[in-house]
């Protein structure tokens, strides 16, 4: 009888060792997604004990994230999973890299019940097939040191709502002596905020069948304009990013415009030493106005058939109503799907910084990838012509930056 059950016990073991999956997750910005992915990955692995996951270290930021992949793709060695920014769907699906999850959603008994609602899936996809679930969402907003803000002469009711109004609230702040009056985060990504101003103007990045550059109009004019009145008239100190979050934190800068994703961090570091609060983004007018969706997306790349239907499981929480609760509670970022937005009415009531970038949804609109094999290679053209704004060097002639820029991107661009 011994004999009996001392096997039977040895015979579930086995079985429930086989039925173990194992996927390998790997995620960018550990500074502001590490405490979060470890908590959805404890909560998932209650919900299910078969499968485990195990994190690589994380990418240093969405580009890294991107070419990582890639290269890795070439020897196989991708993770199982990979969270990239929402502007590199198109050319993990492009080099078939990603795998498409229609086949996936079409199985769930009533997937937008859940909360996955097709707006979102949206920012998903790639012509015409979804092969990722967003996870985090971001837009960009100001963020306002108001003892600076008093001190300049405005009280919270009177907070800018455009950039001319930035633009001169930081030269109040900065001629008080005390700290640096406004700085941006153009840097993020390369590209981002260049096109969270062009279409905050109303611009586009291209044309309509993606063969000419589109962002030499009066959008892009205004856009390249307001970068160069920030370096020479606000006096925008260019720092990197990691100095102007310490800058702002510390009380020594009086606005940053950046992305939503640093509320939560930002809050933790500033504790009480001043009011800290949020605004929306300047000069947004309906009908008119635009703003790219950042963040980013849950991706499937392994090509074994049973550790897709593990990653599956977690692309599912990670980005369902829990998941989705712990990422909000834990970053700055917006939650896609809906019933994690209903779990988190009385948070945002409590936490009206992390609120105001729901009021811009409105607005909301895909982060846009540049098309072809030189997608990658367009954001680092950008991002080094608008260095040359910011740095000063360059800053007197926005105009002139702008048409370089353009020459440069036109010459990357597949040829149809």
């Amino acid at each position: 009888m011994k004999v009996t059950v001392l096997a039977a016990a040895f015979s579930l073991a086995a079985t429930m060792a086989a039925a173990q999956t194992t996927i390998t997750v790997q995620y960018p910005y550990a500074e502001l997604f590490e405490g979060t992915q470890k908590e959805i990955a404890a909560a998932f692995t209650r919900a299910h004990p078969d499968i485990t996951v195990e994190f690589r270290p994380a990418y240093k930021e969405y580009e890294d994230a991107a070419q990582r992949v890639l290269r890795e793709g070439i020897t196989g060695n991708t993770p199982d999973v990979t969270f990239q920014g929402l502007n590199r769907v198109r050319v993990l699906a492009d080099k078939g890299m990603a795998v498409a999850l229609d086949d996936f959603i079409a199985n769930e008994k009533d997937f937008d019940a859940a909360g996955y609602h097709e707006g979102m899936r949206a920012a998903g996809a790639s012509n015409g097939k979804v092969y990722g679930l967003p996870f985090a969402i971001s837009l960009p907003i100001v963020y306002y040191n108001m003892d600076l803000v008093r001190k300049a002469g405005l009280e919270e009711n009177n907070l800018p709502k455009t950039w001319n109004e930035i633009i001169e609230l930081g030269k109040k702040i900065q001629s008080q002596g005390e700290a640096d009056g406004v700085e941006v985060e153009w840097t993020i990504t390369g590209n981002w905020l260049w096109q969270s101003l062009d279409f905050g103007y109303g611009g586009s990045m291209l044309n309509d069948d993606e063969t000419k550059v589109a962002f030499t109009d009066e959008a892009g004019k205004k856009a390249i304009d307001t970068l160069g009145r920030l370096a020479t008239e606000a006096k925008s100190p260019n720092m990197s990013s990691n100095d102007m979050f310490a800058a702002f934190s510390a009380g020594k800068l009086g606005i940053l415009v950046t992305s939503t994703a640093r509320v939560n961090a930002i809050s933790r570091q500033i504790g009480t030493k001043f009011e800290f609060k949020t605004g929306t983004y300047p000069d947004l007018k309906p009908g008119v106005s635009r703003l790219p969706a950042g963040g980013n997306v849950a991706i499937i790349t392994s090509k074994d058939k049973e550790k897709q239907k593990a990653a599956w499981e977690f692309l599912k929480f990670a980005t369902g109503p829990e998941g989705g609760a712990i990422m909000v509670k834990t970053t700055g970022y917006m939650a896609p799907n809906n019933k994690a937005a209903d779990l988190l009415k009385d948070f945002y009531e409590k936490n009206p910084n992390q609120a105001v970038a729901l009021s811009q949804l409105a607005y909301l609109t895909g982060w846009y990838a540049f098309p072809g094999d030189n997608g990658l290679k367009i954001t680092d053209v950008i991002k080094d012509r608008l260095q040359s704004i910011m740095d000063g060097s360059r800053a007197k002639e926005p105009q002139a930056v702008l048409a370089d820029m353009a020459s440069d991107v036109q010459a990357l661009l597949p040829r149809k």
